[in-house]
């Protein structure tokens, strides 16, 4: 298998250039932006943003990076539109010392990756990237297209539009977000001073992918207290707290997991115990499509903390539990229009639209809520969150032609159709 580095397009440098800062955001910190490096990277960003163009370049106390690209000559009066992703990555798996690695021609073969190896066996999603170039992680750590990937691909686009002496836009809004991994990316996003009408996040995972329909969610914590006593002499007056953990996690349904469910089915999802005799944590998230399920998921965990207390006789565990963002779809179904443009945009670069729900977070739903309806849009990545994350430098390039076309389209110029095949051809 040939590895030796292709030559780099400005969507990969780009990419490349960010992937080796650790920017992983921490669900523990209680800050805005959760983590000193964020702050740090968005700094790097601004800098960034000002080299490759931009104006009104702004990086805020709290990481957010907001960026203007001015219109062209004549299209002064056309609304802005926006696009945002995130940089921040999942504290899910290590963000430090990211190696990437370049695969040149993939020839659907099993894929290194130190001790690891990246099969299409256990991930047949590979198979339909033979013959691209592939970006993939040296197996010691994720490799951060979620979503630093759209990062860059925004950039490539706005670079891409300035050096096209023809090209007719309006004026482009940009926003860059840390902490949307643990779920706080919309905190503090300025929805007044980014000043468009709706926008795109781009943050999607597959080629070709158009989302619009995102889960309804929520974090839970349950706190058990326990009582610790010599186990010889436990008998009547032991509270084991570690024990209650296990029996609530055993009362959730098998079958209403995130490795048992797939397109609109909701889940629970146990994604971190802390357990000791004296007193454990029990973290879980709850994801569901329809509101109705979403709310009697909440109920279903509340049910099963009451039922351990009478059961304990008296008061081990406590819930909590914060919703993080609803369906956008609630939103979206009265925009169309903003559909329609993605649509009429992939089609003009010969991209075959996917259209699927979210089954993860994305800036967008909370955004939408917030009166900045945002669809979200492929980056090409997979397999996100962990050492087996890879992404395809023909699909990075093919979201930058996609946002490029969005952009003179609302602006009123249909792009040029590309010669180049469907994607499914690549």
């Amino acid at each position: 298998m040939n590895q030796d580095r292709v030559t780099a397009t400005d969507v990969v440098s780009l990419f490349l250039s960010f992937a080796t800062h650790n920017t992983q955001s921490d669900p523990d910190s209680g800050e805005n932006p959760s983590a000193l490096r964020l702050l740090n990277f968005a700094r790097f960003l601004g800098d960034v943003c000002r080299q490759v163009g931009l104006s009104e370049v702004e990086v805020d106390g709290h990481g957010y990076v907001y960026a203007t690209l001015p219109p062209a000559k004549g299209a002064e009066s056309i609304p802005p539109i926006g696009f945002i992703a995130h940089y921040d990555t999942s504290p899910d798996f290590s963000g430090e010392g990211v190696a990437p690695k370049i695969i040149n021609n993939y020839d659907g073969n099993d894929i290194p990756l130190g001790a690891l190896v990246l099969s299409p066996e256990e991930f047949p999603s590979l198979r339909q990237y033979r013959g691209h170039d592939l970006i993939t992680t040296d197996g010691r750590t994720l490799l951060g297209a979620d979503d630093k990937a759209g990062v860059a691909e925004i950039l490539a686009a706005v670079q891409k539009l300035m050096r096209d002496n023809k090209a007719f836009y309006g004026k482009v809004r940009v926003a860059f977000t840390p902490d949307e991994e643990i779920g706080h990316g919309a905190d503090h996003f300025d929805v007044g001073k980014f000043g468009t009408e709706f926008a795109f996040t781009v943050d999607g995972g597959e080629l070709g992918e158009l989302e619009y329909e995102s889960f309804n969610a929520a974090n839970a914590t349950i706190r058990i207290i326990g009582k610790s006593v010599h186990p010889g002499t436990a008998k009547g007056i032991m509270i084991n707290a570690a024990q209650i953990a296990a029996e609530i996690a055993c009362a959730l349904p098998r079958g209403e997991t995130p490795e048992t469910t797939e397109g609109y089915e909701g889940f629970y999802h146990l994604y971190r115990t802390q357990a000791a005799v004296e007193k454990a944590r029990m973290d879980i998230l709850v994801r569901d499509f329809d509101r109705q399920r979403f709310e009697q998921r909440k109920a279903f965990l509340s049910d099963i903390v009451a039922q351990t207390n009478f059961r304990c006789g008296q008061e081990v565990a406590q819930l909590s539990i914060s919703d993080q963002y609803y369906n956008m779809a609630d939103i979206l179904k009265d925009r169309s229009d903003i559909i329609e443009l993605a649509v009429r945009s992939m089609k003009s670069v010969n991209i075959i639209p996917k259209i699927v729900p979210i089954r993860g977070g994305t800036d967008g739903s909370r955004l939408s809520f917030m009166g900045l309806p945002c669809p979200n849009l492929f980056t090409g990545g997979q397999n996100f969150h962990g050492p087996y994350e890879y992404i395809s430098i023909q699909a990075m390039e093919k979201a930058v032609d996609l946002i490029a076309a969005i952009i003179r389209r609302h602006a009123g110029e249909a792009p040029p159709r590309q010669s180049a095949a469907p994607h499914s051809q690549l």
